[in-house]
């Protein structure tokens, strides 16, 4: 489940923003510009692109949504001190999860390293579909970026 808003975010407004993205890679790219059209001026902006373009990789290599006709949702929640971001896939036969990998294997961090740049983050849904979700908490946006 998706954590609520801490209480100094549930009395300012809430934005939320949500696409679709066909299940190609080229759509990996897209969806990190989409992330970031909404964190100009914020700090974060680079760190949820990244975070953005891992949930994506993962939704397409691991899960239905990159099968032809796939398709994964991207959803930003976004208050004065945090934002929520969520991956939604056409679900798989795995549970996502951190993997423990060596050095010398060429995937397997992504997970990790979406643990290591967030608060929190986690799976919700089964095989039909899954969302994996991340909170990070943002800084005020610089004005002169804005």
């Amino acid at each position: 489940m998706i954590p609520a808003p801490n209480s100094q975010d549930s009395r300012k407004e809430i934005h939320r923003w949500r696409r679709t993205f066909p299940g190609t890679r080229n759509q990996i790219r897209q969806a990190r510009r989409f992330a970031a059209s909404y964190l100009t001026g914020h700090h974060e902006a680079d760190t949820v692109q990244l975070i953005v373009s891992e949930l994506a990789t993962n939704a397409l290599r691991h899960t239905h949504s990159g099968q032809a006709g796939g398709h994964f949702h991207l959803t930003l929640y976004m208050g004065s001190q945090l934002l929520l971001l969520a991956v939604t896939d056409e679900g798989g036969p795995l549970t996502p999860h951190i993997q423990h990998t060596g050095t010398d294997q060429p995937n397997g961090r992504g997970l990790h390293l979406v643990a290591e740049l967030t608060t929190r983050w986690g799976v919700y849904g089964d095989h039909h579909g899954r969302t994996v979700w991340a909170l990070l908490p943002l800084t005020p946006p610089n004005p002169a970026a804005a």
